[in-house]
């Protein structure tokens, strides 16, 4: 089977808080090149951003909001070819759109385990709404022009969620492959740490479909039969 990945877009309303960066018209250009490629379009958590509202705890009318603002980019995302897990700032997609947190697949004898990732952090795991009312603050960070600030808060978020491209010293890619050897799988993919990345550990396989919000293009191409996985970050 041939899959793409892609993650982390967090199409917003089209407000100064929306990170995603691309005109949408380029986008779907880019997805056409993905359905025409490949089998399957797995779409691995954080699609859409409904954490920055204006007024907080508004998950369900900002993701109504976003997908309002990208409709062309939805209507392709409904398609059968395109399978939806949910992350953490599009949590809400579990229970309004029926997006599981976890995805598993079988194909030529590989098992595929595919999730967002945001169960590694503890702080998600144990105070959600804690994590969710600083991404509302970032939010107002961002609205009130002090990106400097923000982009500091982001890389200190980032180097606590314990992501690293070096393999034997991340606790993201160890948390995973303790979750692919849970679940018996094979492959191990994830999002969330905007991070993309390939790394093999003993028996199994972890992939990153790293980001495509901000005006990138990072993706993970998987052809299960010829045993091809590789991290990309343009088409």
């Amino acid at each position: 089977m041939r899959l793409a990945v892609i993650s982390d877009l967090h199409l917003g309303r089209r407000d100064v808080v929306d990170s995603f960066g691309h005109e949408d018209d380029s986008f779907v250009r880019f997805l056409r090149f993905l359905e025409g490629s490949f089998e399957r379009i797995v779409l691995l958590g954080d699609i859409f951003e409904t954490l920055t509202a204006r007024v907080p705890q508004q998950q369900r009318a900002e993701l109504r909001a976003a997908r309002e603002a990208h409709p062309e980019i939805v209507r392709r995302f409904e398609r059968s070819q395109y399978l939806y897990v949910h992350g953490n700032h599009d949590l809400v997609a579990g229970p309004t759109l029926g997006a599981p947190e976890e995805l598993a697949i079988e194909a030529d004898g590989v098992r595929l385990l595919f999730t967002h990732g945001h169960r590694h952090d503890w702080i998600i795991r144990h105070v959600r709404q804690l994590s969710e009312w600083g991404v509302w603050a970032g939010g107002w960070i961002r609205r009130f022009g002090l990106h400097g600030f923000f982009r500091a808060c982001d890389l200190l978020d980032q180097r606590l969620r314990g992501a690293s491209v070096d393999a034997a010293h991340c606790t993201f890619q160890r948390w995973a492959m303790h979750l692919g050897h849970e679940r018996k799988a094979d492959v191990v993919v994830t999002g969330h740490t905007h991070l993309g990345s390939l790394a093999h550990h003993g028996p199994r396989l972890f992939l990153n479909s790293g980001t495509c919000s901000e005006g990138k293009f990072s993706f993970l191409a998987i052809d299960t039969k010829r045993g091809d996985y590789a991290l990309h970050d343009s088409w």
